[in-house]
């Protein structure tokens, strides 16, 4: 997938909000993820505000439909 096909599916699923929406992102970020990397990842997040949005941080990774944060307290 494109970054370009990527930002286009990520912006109809910000559009809508929401928690299925969310999810939808997640998958999309993953894919993103393995074709581009962690930087591909967090473009997409800071481009579309997906923090402000679904929560999604910068560095943030994802994994399936898994959003893993490498914070530890």
């Amino acid at each position: 997938m494109t970054l370009e096909r990527a930002r286009q599916l990520l912006a109809v699923q910000a559009d809508f909000g929401g928690f299925y929406n969310a999810n939808s992102a997640k998958l999309i970020l993953a894919e993103v993820q393995r074709e581009h990397g962690q930087a591909g990842v967090d473009q997409m997040i800071r481009e579309l505000d997906l923090t402000g949005i679904f929560g999604f941080e910068p560095g943030t990774r994802f994994e399936g439909g898994l959003a893993i944060k490498d914070k530890y307290w």
